[in-house]
């Protein structure tokens, strides 16, 4: 039986109709009610359990502890955080500026994050007062129908509509078609196919990218402290995430010690020989990605390409030859597979760097290890991506921890390098409108000194 999304749509606006004008102190016992439950260790783990075992993708101790501090993440951000009516004020310029829903969202998640990524779009939209309509991947529909069970139980709780939160049972595109041409806002956590299919559709939307970080390490960095973060990233939830590392660069002055270190953490550099056996098995057809391979275990991969590796193998290292197309290894593999490049010159690195994601990962995010600010400054005007994560483990802190100041989510994203609205960490300040009430103020004309001041002193007023 399929899902009635006419029907579904309609309960939406209903509900999202109740909360159009609620107060913020409702809303905000309406966002803590939702996050309470999503973050409770029961509900946790069996979230945690659903997503893993319905996929067959990444780690539940990963999954588990990603459900909880996402959710607790989002809290955090959100406490005492204005998004109902009067949110800004600026009483010199007479502007007053109030906030308003969207309206029903549909909320396309991805398979490698059914369950998350759903308690961060869920509590941001309960935040703005809109309606949420989910469309779950094919794969993985009934970890993400679960989540949102959860969300409406809570909902339910605090005598909220219940139908702020609903989710087609099974996840199809055309279904995935029919909700976003009902619905007034979209999200989709997803590559650029899914991009694509988005915008099709015809209505705003917010957009994710691509990932393929590139880790830049120097001489000025602990290599065995450096080594920890990356691989506590790398080989978190088998690589599922798209901020995980696919890369290190290393200054030649660092290389063999950083290698050393990488090794000591479990990484096995593969031969010549081994490498071309791992391409073969990664990209057969010669482009496209062995989906088999996303988020499994290191050893289970060296097993499938004949690769004999020791016992308590973490990731696969692979010598990176060329950026670009050329070089598969250089793009994102959503594995634990990690390329490694060697580097004298840091400039040049940054411009090699910037051509790997050129070919793949534009707009979404890279990490350095140095404590030399002016090399972090550098690469921060130079690289376009919206996020650059210095000195910490890349997965970790990309999409919001307790240890840095990103904004907790897990939608990223990648700006109009990668054809998507924002480069920002998508949370719920995406899914407000503002209206500007403007009130009269003295008039006031500066003159040609204020507006042109400094250039008339220079070039004169010919």
């Amino acid at each position: 039986m399929s899902d009635n999304i006419p029907k579904m749509y309609e309960k939406a606006r209903a509900a999202f109709r109740e909360v159009e004008f609620w107060p913020q102190e409702r809303v905000d016992e309406v966002v803590a009610a939702v996050g309470w439950e999503l973050q409770k260790e029961e509900t946790a783990k069996e979230l945690a359990h659903l997503a893993v075992s319905e996929s067959g993708i990444g780690v539940y101790e990963d999954k588990l502890h990603k459900v909880q501090n996402k959710t607790r993440g989002m809290m955090r951000d959100m406490i005492g955080q204005k998004t109902c009516g009067l949110v800004r004020e600026d009483k010199e310029k007479g502007l007053r500026i109030y906030a308003k829903p969207m309206g029903v969202v549909a909320n396309v998640v991805p398979c490698t994050n059914p369950e998350s990524t759903v308690c961060c779009i869920g509590l941001s939209l309960l935040k703005t007062r809109n309606a949420m309509i989910t469309s779950p991947h094919p794969r993985t529909g009934k970890s993400t129908y679960a989540t949102v069970e959860h969300i409406r139980k809570a909902l339910r709780k605090v005598g909220a509509p219940e139908d702020l939160a609903q989710c087609l049972e099974k996840g199809t595109r055309e279904g995935t078609r029919e909700l976003m041409a009902g619905c007034d806002f979209v999200v989709a956590t997803g590559g650029a196919a899914l991009a694509s299919v988005v915008y099709e559709a015809g209505k705003p939307s917010q957009t994710v990218s691509a990932g393929n970080v590139i880790s830049i390490i120097d001489s000025t960095v602990d290599p065995a402290e450096t080594a920890a973060k990356i691989v506590k990233s790398k080989c978190a939830n088998n690589s599922a995430s798209c901020s995980s590392e696919n890369g290190v660069a290393i200054e030649e002055a660092a290389y063999d010690d950083m290698i050393a270190a990488l090794q000591a953490e479990g990484g096995y550099l593969c031969s010549t020989e081994e490498r071309e056996r791992l391409r073969e098995y990664y990209w057969a057809d010669g482009t496209t990605l062995n989906r088999d391979v996303i988020a499994k275990p290191a050893a289970w991969i060296a097993e499938q390409a004949k690769i004999d590796v020791p016992e308590g193998t973490r990731f696969l290292m692979v010598i990176g030859i060329k950026a670009g197309a050329e070089d598969r290894f250089s793009g994102e593999k959503i594995s634990p597979v990690l390329t490694v490049w060697k580097w004298t010159d840091f400039s040049e690195m940054v411009e090699r760097m910037m051509d790997m994601l050129r070919f793949s990962g534009i707009g979404h995010s890279a990490s350095i290890h140095s404590t030399i600010d002016e090399r972090l400054t550098e690469m921060a005007i130079k690289t376009n991506v919206g996020r650059i994560n210095c000195r910490m483990p890349h997965a970790a802190a990309n999409s919001g921890s307790w240890f840095n100041g990103n904004p907790t989510t897990d939608t990223l994203g990648g700006g109009s390098w990668a054809g998507n609205s924002t480069s920002d960490n998508i949370n719920f300040e995406h899914f407000l409108n503002y209206t500007w009430l403007s009130e009269p103020i003295p008039e006031y004309i500066p003159s040609d000194e204020e507006l042109f001041g400094d250039y008339l002193a220079k070039y004169g007023r010919d």
